[in-house]
């Protein structure tokens, strides 16, 4: 069951507002019920002698010394009373439209940025349509109750205790058998919330799954052009859809049960209410106009009570929103309780017996890593794929923990660094860079969008991609795709390249990100790095012997563990990986020589 504080946390702030709101309605609601009163002061006062159960103040408003100016007077108050009605329904409606667009706003922003406090790890682990779907669809879920369902709850609640209450000033005994349906139809409600959750669960888990395939197939379209997979993908969908259809259909049949249900039962209490009321007019109990009053004032009360069952299953979709959004909410930011340490960084790493296993696997993937770089040192890192170069590099950005052991850097432990600032001084290069659906400017600028033109052109000169980039139609104004797609490869990693060079970075990292450009192109950016940055401490995965060769160290990694470390000339006379790897580049080359390729 939703908690209240879970509820109620993402209405503070602004909450009095809303509290107008709902004062007003209570307003609305007395004023709906006095409406019926005015028939039934012309039914019986104006063509009877009988007392009307008008408030005083309005009906000594409508004395006058003939019927014909008495009616004018009630047509007169009765369009007043509307006008008022009116002014106080858009008063209300602008009150909860400003808290409601409040309360999304900041929803929003709390989970997109608490989201992107999360640690690494978890967004490894978390679908990307799922999250989208939390921040999108199920903070509408929410908002959408409390701007319409909460406050008809509110209405209904306020509109019958007003109604019960004209209605017993008329005649108890029909005020009883008026509302003699109303607990069954409240305890029907109260059940069909306990069957109607759980399914409301399912149909919000298949449309997140399905919104997941979407978004994969989107993301991936080239992968599904370039394998014709496009029928495996149209077929993967559809069983989604499939589910998601299913789910809804169970959801619409309990739905539909309910509704047919409870609209047999209101049916049934006019029919007993006109029956009794017609008794009691022949008897002599009833009034005329009061019988036609309480026909209305029956209405107000049961078809209310029919809306029950749309609330109570609004109410159970958005428990589940709410859970969802709090299963983001309670996950611990990684930043709490981090370290205030933000000292200045020189780039001396060291790795001592470094251990570390993913909590989804059964055994280490580094074990026993040992390794020391000097600061300004050039280090490059090969091995097998899987052998763990790519966690190394995470590991020493922080983005997991370490299992056993210690990394320092200058001398100081990386856990005792503060996490933005120890990110802040390293500049990484993927292998896959993330490239935003804007200017080839704005990518690169990103990093730093205060710095002069001049600097965003240095450094795509430094990363040799300004060439490229003045053959695009537009130039540096060229808006690439959404990830990049409409660049190849190696022009995605060379502005990765140059977007990293604009910070002055003491250590930086290149995870494989020179796979994609030739060989000449991948010497000419490394002696512009070290031109540009040759105080600063480098470390580079890559599977190019002659890439690695130029390093002033080279580890090679194989199961885990650093099997050889040298410098090449070191490595290609020592019998292992480093040795059979560089046989086998060379022979390629010279077979490519040979051949005029």
């Amino acid at each position: 069951m939703i908690k209240y504080k879970q509820f109620t946390r993402f209405m503070r702030g602004n909450i009095r507002y809303y509290v107008l709101g709902l004062a007003l309605i209570f307003i609305l609601q007395y004023f709906r019920t006095i409406t019926p009163l005015f028939i039934q002061h012309i039914i019986d006062v104006t063509f009877g002698n009988e007392p009307s159960n008008l408030p005083g103040f309005i009906a000594r408003l409508l004395v006058a010394p003939t019927i014909e100016r008495e009616l004018i007077l009630i047509a007169v108050v009765s369009v007043g009373f509307t006008l008022v009605r009116m002014l106080i329904i858009f008063t209300r409606r602008v009150i909860h439209a400003h808290f409601v667009e409040a309360t999304a706003y900041r929803m929003r922003n709390k989970l997109f940025s608490h989201l992107q406090n999360l640690s690494y790890d978890y967004h490894q682990h978390s679908e990307t349509g799922d999250l989208i779907q939390r921040v999108t669809t199920d903070v509408e879920t929410y908002t959408t109750f409390i701007g319409e369902q909460l406050v008809e709850v509110v209405r209904m609640a306020s509109l019958m205790a007003f109604a019960l209450f004209q209605m017993y000033q008329m005649n108890p005994l029909m005020t009883l058998v008026s509302s003699f349906i109303a607990p069954v139809i409240f305890g029907l409600s109260f059940v069909y919330f306990k069957q109607v959750k759980t399914v409301f669960k399912d149909v919000e888990e298949a449309e997140g799954t399905m919104t997941t395939t979407v978004q994969e197939s989107m993301t991936g379209v080239r992968v599904v052009k370039a394998f014709n997979n496009e029928i495996h993908e149209v077929n993967k969908f559809q069983t989604k859809s499939e589910s998601f259809r299913d789910k809804t259909f169970h959801l619409i049949h309990l739905m539909a049960w309910f509704w047919g249900g409870t609209d047999f039962l209101i049916f049934g209490q006019y029919a007993l209410t006109a029956s009794i009321g017609i008794v009691q007019v022949l008897n002599g109990n009833l009034q005329t106009g009061q019988f036609i009053a309480f026909l209305s004032l029956l209405g107000l009360i049961v078809w209310p009570i029919r809306q029950l069952g749309r609330i109570i299953a609004d109410f159970g979709k958005t428990s589940v929103a709410l859970d969802r959004i709090e299963d983001i909410l309670s996950q611990v930011s990684e930043h709490v309780g981090d370290s205030e340490n933000t000292p200045d960084i020189k780039g001396h790493i060291v790795f001592k017996d470094v251990s570390f296993q993913f909590s989804d696997d059964t055994k280490h993937l580094l074990e026993g890593i040992n390794l020391e770089i000097k600061p300004g040192e050039r280090v490059a890192l090969i091995g097998r794929t899987g052998s763990g170069k790519s966690t190394l590099l995470k590991l020493l950005l922080r983005l997991y923990p370490i299992d056993s052991g210690t990394i320092t850097i200058d001398g100081i432990p990386i856990e005792s660094i503060n996490k933005k600032h120890l990110r802040r001084q390293v500049g990484m290069v993927l292998q896959e860079p993330f490239l935003y659906s804007r200017s080839v400017y704005d990518n690169i600028a990103i990093m730093n969008r205060k710095l002069p033109k001049g600097r965003i052109l240095d450094a795509a000169n430094t990363a040799s991609v300004h060439t490229d980039i003045q053959q695009f139609e537009k130039g540096y104004d060229t808006v690439v795709g959404e990830r990049g797609v409409t660049l190849s490869g190696g022009q995605k990693q060379r502005l990765a390249i140059a977007r990293m060079l604009l910070g002055e970075k003491p250590v930086l990292m290149f995870d494989d990100s020179l796979s994609a450009v030739d060989t000449e192109t991948d010497r000419k950016i490394r002696e512009a790095l070290e031109t540009t940055f040759k105080d600063s401490t480098v470390l580079m995965i890559t599977h190019r012997i002659t890439t690695a060769l130029e390093a002033d160290r080279i580890f090679v990694l194989d199961g885990g563990k650093i099997v050889q470390q040298g410098t090449h000339d070191s490595l290609i006379k020592e019998a292992g990986m480093y040795q059979r790897l560089w046989a086998i580049q060379s022979n390629l080359q010279e077979t490519t020589v040979k051949g005029g390729i």
